[in-house]
């Protein structure tokens, strides 16, 4: 059924079918009796709680940063399946993002390229929806800087959204990594996270309670890069990290060379980043051992991937690209899968 859903969502312009697609799912879930019938069978998948950096998931999977940048869906996304549910990236001021269009499909690459560029209606905004939060559902909050702050200033912009997010949400992710900022990966270095880290960690404590802090890195780092931020972020009192983001890299794609420079700049999400994210990945569960929690993001379709993923050190699992080739059914899916497999080793 969702075959035939997605031809036509695919007609759309992709930021339009991705609010389309998501009204959609909405609506069939406030039907009476249809919409508890789809609410049983996005759940049907078996449930494993998972613990990971001091918190209770109700199963592994969730959804990336990016999907729901307000945080005006997450009961949606509790009715879908979903461990987990990263909103933003949100920023101190609403702003519009870059001009449209802004996100293109490269279908046959099962892949997406956007450049949305942290379009939110601000922190303020984001805090009113997540005091309508469901419960039962972990959110995290996924925070960076606005575009006309210069980064000499960006520490300010952080703090502001981690003071105003955080008795609202379960754990903070601190993106420095998103290509479509300008600038704003020139920040994962050791003169901008220590002093960041060290001001979040200090108004964690001041709180009173402790919620987990991640960061969020880039995949397109060579090797000896990803071992020295390996060597910064043993020094930070962080959590956890998320790896990965989008990509810049447009290698190995089955789209034509012609097609992808008319779409022209934008982060690569989708199965060409797969292998990149999981050496990011792999290459950081050695590095760090087992001093760090691990977030596996980036190609993620079904249960064999986020078995690679767990296999180079993932505790826990994010998906975006998947969700929309794969449909509202991605997750209960896999769980499905994973649960079988599981039952295979069973003597």
């Amino acid at each position: 059924m969702y075959q035939f859903i997605k031809f036509l969502l695919f007609l759309l312009s992709p930021e339009k079918a991705h609010d389309v697609a998501l009204n959609l799912i909405e609506f069939t879930l406030r039907l009476p009796i249809i919409g508890n019938i789809f609410k049983r069978s996005f759940n049907s998948g078996p449930q494993r709680q998972v613990q990971f950096a001091g918190l209770k998931f109700p199963n592994i999977i969730g959804l990336a940063a990016g999907f729901d940048k307000d945080a005006k869906r997450l009961q949606l996304w509790k009715d879908l399946g979903f461990g987990h549910v990263e909103v933003g990236t949100v920023t101190p001021k609403a702003q519009p993002g870059n001009p449209q269009p802004r996100l293109f499909r490269l279908v046959e690459d099962r892949a997406v390229i956007n450049r949305m560029g942290f379009n939110n209606g601000g922190v303020d905004a984001m805090v009113a929806q997540l005091k309508k939060r469901p419960a039962g559902l972990i959110v995290g909050g996924n925070i960076g800087k606005n575009k006309d702050t210069p980064n000499e200033f960006a520490i300010d912009d952080y703090v502001i959204c981690f003071e105003k997010l955080y008795a609202h949400v379960d754990y903070i992710t601190v993106n420095v990594s998103s290509p479509n900022t300008p600038g704003l990966r020139d920040l994962q270095t050791e003169a901008f996270l220590v002093p960041l880290f060290d001001k979040l960690n200090q108004l964690r404590e001041s709180y009173g309670s402790f919620k987990p802090i991640f960061l969020k890195i880039a995949p397109d780092f060579q090797l000896k890069a990803i071992k020295q931020l390996a060597k910064i972020i043993k020094s930070l009192p962080i959590q956890g990290v998320i790896a990965t983001n989008t990509t810049i890299s447009r290698d190995r794609l089955e789209a034509s060379a012609k097609d992808i420079e008319k779409i022209g700049a934008g982060g690569l999400s989708g199965a060409p980043l797969f292998e990149a994210s999981n050496a990011i990945l792999a290459t950081l569960s050695i590095e760090l051992g087992n001093s760090m929690p691990l977030i596996g993001v980036g190609g993620i379709f079904n249960h064999f991937d986020v078995t690679e993923k767990m296999t180079r050190g993932a505790g826990l699992v994010q998906v975006y690209t998947g969700f929309i080739y794969e449909g509202p059914w991605i997750v209960r899916n896999i769980l499905k899968e994973l649960s079988f497999e599981d039952s295979m080793l069973v003597d």
